[in-house]
């Protein structure tokens, strides 16, 4: 048996779409292709997540997140050889989920003369099936890999006056931008959905308003890649209530947020399809009964 050696790494799975993020070790690791997940040895004293982001802009010189939970990899290889003498190796290594922000560039190594030759997204299909090779640790964490489950529960307005209705654009913060919605938003912990509304009223058309009768109770399922990059299972439940606002002329209030104009919408211009619309928009006036032809 040879001498005993010890590393402790962390690593990252990061997807987007069908695809997930790797690195290819550069020759002085390996003489063959081989692909490995962006991360490496965890220095004495540093915090994991630490050396995983680390790494991850070392390798591909992109700025990630990673989630405070992880999956344990333990790899005993008893004869081993390295830098010409047998080893007795085992290695700890520790995989977080990792995103990267939507718009981020394409990757590109950074750091110089390393173990990384190169990183690129690839194919998920394609790891799997062997076209891409990889060391068994990325088989591994895809095994272990689920999408991020989110549930996210709102309350919005249905308000209607002088056939308009009453909308909100989303701004570039937001999924789909320039895209009309109901006022309204995400529930705070603790609050009531007519307080949300009456809150959101405010914050998103400058307007004092009240929710009055319950509407409807709408959802949607989809997965995809939210706005900060992360691949989730989301599951979105609106609560929309018919409600009523003082006059005036609607102005947003909030600031950086995700809205950037508001509107009286006139319900023919919706029906003729002359504005990009939520579906759930479509939903409520069908559900109030106000279509107006286009």
């Amino acid at each position: 048996m040879g001498q005993r050696v010890q590393r402790l790494a962390a690593y990252a799975v990061i997807v987007r779409g069908d695809q997930i993020l790797l690195s290819r070790l550069s020759e002085r690791v390996t003489k063959r292709e081989l692909w490995s997940l962006p991360g490496g040895g965890v220095d004495h004293g540093e915090d994991p997540i630490d050396a995983v982001i680390r790494e991850i802009h070392e390798e591909t010189g992109l700025s990630a997140t990673v989630d405070d939970t992880a999956h344990v990899h333990s790899l005993h290889v008893a004869d081993s050889w390295r830098r010409g003498r047998k080893v007795d190796a085992h290695s700890v290594r520790i995989v977080y989920e990792g995103w990267v922000p939507a718009d981020s560039p394409e990757p590109q190594v950074v750091e110089i003369d390393g173990s990384t030759a190169e990183a690129a997204w690839k194919p998920i299909a394609e790891v799997l099936d062997g076209t891409v090779p990889t060391v068994s640790l990325v088989t591994e964490a895809l095994a272990s890999y689920r999408i991020r489950q989110r549930q996210r529960a709102a309350a919005y307005a249905y308000v209607v006056r002088d056939d308009a209705i009453l909308l909100t654009r989303t701004s570039d913060l937001a999924p789909d931008p320039g895209t009309w919605h109901l006022p309204g938003g995400g529930i705070d912990h603790g609050e009531s959905p007519v307080d949300t509304v009456r809150r959101e009223l405010w914050e998103e058309c400058g307007l004092q308003g009240e929710a009055a009768d319950l509407l409807a109770v709408l959802d949607h399922h989809f997965t995809g890649t939210a706005p900060n990059g992360r691949a989730e299972d989301f599951h979105a439940i609106g609560i929309v209530y018919r409600a009523d606002v003082e006059a005036g002329e609607p102005r947003v209030v909030e600031t950086g947020g995700t809205t950037d104009a508001v509107a009286w919408v006139p319900l023919a211009d919706v029906a003729a399809g002359k504005l990009k619309v939520y579906g759930s928009v479509r939903a409520a006036i069908e559900l109030a009964g106000d279509n107006v032809a286009g």
